[in-house]
């Protein structure tokens, strides 16, 4: 019953300070991040964030629980790697990140990739598994050729913008 009462308050607790709750459970991260509900394996005090990261519904996953099926013969082994993620890095919806990955600065991670392997620098990598499509540099032009200027606006205002954009009658 305690081990339950434990597993609520962690979950209060994760949801309520999202980045004072990794802090707490031993993840190391610069300034500026947002986590949002946002998964940490057993070991978190082998992930480090940098500056500015933002992840979405991501499972940070610090071991391969693949061992277990070797435990009659091999009791004692784990396979455990840290994950490192450098500063200004958006990862998307319902990413996971596994063992041993670093991704660089200037990165974004698509939602619903499966990062395995390292992502460089400057680079957007999306995919099972992922890999870098595209320079940080182009990602940036292809989003200042579609983007809308209206994240100042006030919800009002925004809503107005986007119906006469999209909904005309």
């Amino acid at each position: 019953m305690m081990g339950m009462a434990k597993r609520i308050l962690a979950y209060v607790d994760r949801r309520r300070d999202p980045e004072g709750y990794a802090r707490r459970i031993g993840v190391r991260m610069g300034k500026g991040c947002r986590l949002i509900d946002v998964e940490f394996s057993t070991e978190p005090w082998l992930i480090t964030l940098g500056d500015r990261v933002s992840a979405t519904r991501t499972r940070f996953e610090t071991h391969d629980g693949g061992v277990w099926v070797f435990r009659e013969s091999d009791s004692d082994i784990d396979i455990i790697k840290p994950i490192t993620v450098g500063s200004n890095v958006f990862i998307g919806y319902g990413t996971i990140i596994l063992p041993g990955v670093t991704i660089g600065d200037n990165v974004v991670i698509g939602a619903g990739s499966v990062v395995s392997r390292d992502i460089p620098s400057d680079s957007v990598a999306v995919g099972v598994p992922a890999r870098a499509i595209k320079t940080f540099d182009a990602y940036r032009d292809s989003t200042r050729a579609a983007a809308d200027p209206t994240k100042s606006l006030n919800p009002k205002d925004k809503r107005a913008y986007f119906e006469k954009k999209y909904c005309k009658v």
